[in-house]
């Protein structure tokens, strides 16, 4: 299966807190943290933790503090960012 990448309106982000009601803060790898939450079909099949990396959409209205949560990245993809070199770029924008 190939590595999912963001495309158009979405981001790689990591977990930060968790909020409660499967919401959490997202540093994206823009530089801002954003309200995230899990999309409610994905709510019980996707389980997102702290320090978890993700990607997310961003809201149409609040692109800059708002977003859901669409993917979550298992062990093997942050290797295969690893060694694909995309994981240096993005934690050194997530500092």
């Amino acid at each position: 299966m190939p590595l999912r990448l963001p495309y158009n309106n979405q981001l790689i982000g990591l977990v930060e807190s968790e909020l409660g009601d499967a919401r959490m803060n997202v540093k994206c790898v823009d530089g801002k943290t954003r309200l995230c939450r899990v999309q409610g079909k994905l709510r019980f099949r996707m389980w997102v933790k702290k320090g978890d990396f993700v990607i997310i959409r961003l809201w149409e209205t609040e692109k800059d503090t708002r977003g859901d949560i669409i993917y979550k990245y298992s062990k093997l993809d942050i290797g295969a960012l690893k060694r694909e070199g995309n994981l240096s770029n993005l934690t050194k924008n997530l500092e």
